[in-house]
């Protein structure tokens, strides 16, 4: 498609060079019979073509930036989804944003016009040269002055301005960030009473971006100052040599005006090349941005030989067993270290330990959202590094501390595992988790629209807790499922636990007293290492850390 508007734009631009030798010829037959009408038809011939091959280029073009857009939009997405989760919350979601929305805007205008005008604009002008030369050589040579004193100013500014679009698009990605973070959190600022403070600061980063944006247009507008003033001033010294050369009678009066018109002509694409150049350079920034996307780091692919899972996990020895696991995240030191552990194949087993003892990177490990540096997983009896991303989270399911709600329906969001399920088997999941009453008396049922404002912090939670059972998976990781709710639902949830666990594994991380008591085996972490694991009352009798824990929980209930 690039190269069909290319020769369209080569297309236009021929008929637009023959313009002025057919007005030569016109202006030369005055008073030859037929050849006036001869001339005046090519004329509007020329101009007929040019307007059809500028549609058509138009059409062409705008196509295929539009699909431009679409495959670089297409392929980021996948790529965020393809990344690992390290490196997807490395960047704010909102600065990531932006290289979804207007990036790939700025790409759009540097994949379309931008190129082909950068390359009919540079053959229009050889073209123009060519022509003038075969017309008058000293008048040429005056022309050329004026177009190099014009191409060494726009090559010093451009290179300027493209480094403004630079800072400015990556001040603008700063900016989506800090504003999709502080919306997010925005019952916190409000309830801080932070709202000018935050709104300053978000502000400040927009004048940022600004300033760059201003330094630009300043920089463009002098190159714009420059190429119009030059070409300017290289017409009216055109037009002084060539009326000497005329009155000398060195030129005919036909070849001056041609040349005069090829003169004009030069206007449209010296200009054109300077707003174009600027415009691929803006391009050539968010290209480099979309590029920094595609090199996220991806999670690795499938092993060449995939092994075979047992078709119930129950069944095996064990659910899940780490031998020598260590972790972290970039650079950092390791959060957990040379971990042992042996997640029973059914049963209640559940992780406490103070804040950064390394619960949650256990399950990131878990769920293959980050990768040991050291030891080995073991699912069901099968090496992780034996099985696919797929085949290890098929058996696990999980439920987030956070519970996040996705935009859509109740029954979509229900449906994010199992997308064939059907109504009667999330009625079945949400009456397990005391909410289906609530759903039935919404007007449009599990068809209503569910964001977070519509539903309290419990009631997401017991969403994502339904979403996990619809088929309950042979695993279920729970982050605290009971944080944020009341305690007729914290014992309907401990029931579904305890139900779950009978025929399954249930793995939590227990922040409340309640939680830990009903767990078969407790794992005491600290500082990333296993410190201790067994019942709650061996541990209370056997473990100092254990015993604080305790305390902390029950005052917290």
């Amino acid at each position: 498609m690039f190269v069909g508007g290319l020769l369209l734009g080569l297309l236009a631009t021929g008929s637009s060079l023959a313009t002025p030798l057919v007005t030569k010829r016109l202006l030369d037959s005055f008073g030859v019979p037929g050849a006036t009408t001869s001339a005046v038809t090519v004329l509007v011939i020329l101009l007929l073509v040019g307007i059809a091959v500028g549609f058509a280029q138009r059409l062409l073009l705008g196509t295929m930036a539009e699909r431009v857009v679409l495959e670089a939009r297409s392929s980021m997405v996948s790529r965020f989804f393809g990344a690992t989760v390290p490196a997807v919350t490395a960047r704010p979601a909102g600065e990531m944003l932006t290289r979804v929305t207007s990036d790939t805007v700025l790409l759009r205008e540097a994949s379309s016009w931008a190129l082909v005008e950068i390359v009919n604009g540079t053959i229009a002008i050889v073209g123009v040269v060519i022509l003038m030369a075969t017309l008058d050589l000293p008048l040429l040579g005056t022309a050329l002055l004026g177009i190099a004193g014009i191409g060494v100013a726009a090559g010093l500014l451009m290179p300027k301005v493209a480094a403004a679009q630079r800072d400015a698009q990556a001040a603008m990605g700063r900016l989506g960030g800090m504003l999709e973070g502080a919306l997010r959190a925005v019952r916190t600022v409000k309830a801080s009473r932070a709202e000018d403070r935050e709104g300053d600061r978000i502000v400040d980063e927009a004048r940022v971006s600004a300033s760059f944006g201003i330094r630009s247009v300043r920089l463009e507008a002098w190159a714009w100052t420059i190429t119009g003033s030059g070409i300017q001033l290289t017409i009216i010294a055109v037009l002084g040599v060539g009326a000497y050369r005329v009155s000398s009678g060195a030129l005919a009066v036909s070849s001056l005006v041609a040349f005069l018109l090829y003169a004009f002509q030069l206007v449209g694409p010296v200009a054109q090349l300077t707003l174009y150049v600027a415009q691929l350079q803006r391009g050539v920034a968010a290209a480099a941005r979309i590029r920094e996307v595609q090199l996220m780091e991806p999670e690795p692919d499938a092993p060449a030989t995939v092994a075979v899972l047992p078709a119930r996990i129950e069944d095996a020895p064990s659910a899940l067993e780490l031998r020598g696991v260590t972790a972290g995240y970039g650079d950092e030191r390791s959060a957990v270290h040379a971990i042992d552990l042996t997640v029973a194949a059914r049963g209640h087993t559940a992780l406490v330990g103070p804040s950064g003892a390394g619960k949650t990177t256990l399950f990131s490990l878990l769920l293959r959202f980050l990768e040991p540096r050291d030891g080995e997983l073991i699912l069901g009896g099968v090496p992780y590094a034996a099985l696919s991303h797929r085949q290890i989270r098929q058996r696990i399911g999980y439920v987030e501390q956070a519970t996040p709600t996705l935009p859509g329906t109740i029954a979509q969001n229900l449906r994010l595992t199992h997308p064939d399920a059907s109504d009667d088997e999330l009625w079945a999941a949400l009456r397990r988790v005391r909410l289906a009453e609530k759903m039935e008396s919404l007007p449009a049922g599990l068809d209503t629209e569910l964001r977070d404002t519509a539903v309290s912090g419990g009631e997401r939670q017991r969403i994502a807790l339904a979403r996990a059972i619809v088929r309950p998976p042979d695993i279920l990781l729970l982050d605290e499922a009971t944080a944020q709710v009341d305690g007729i639902t914290e014992a309907a949830i401990h029931e579904v636990i305890r139900d779950l666990s009978a025929r399954g594994a249930v793995v939590t991380i227990a922040h409340r007293l309640s939680t830990v008591i009903d767990a078969d085996t407790i794992v005491v972490l600290e500082q990333g290492r296993v410190r201790a694991q067994g019942s709650h009352t061996a541990l209370l009798t056997s473990d100092t850390l254990y015993r604080d824990l305790v305390e902390a929980l029950r005052i917290a209930t």
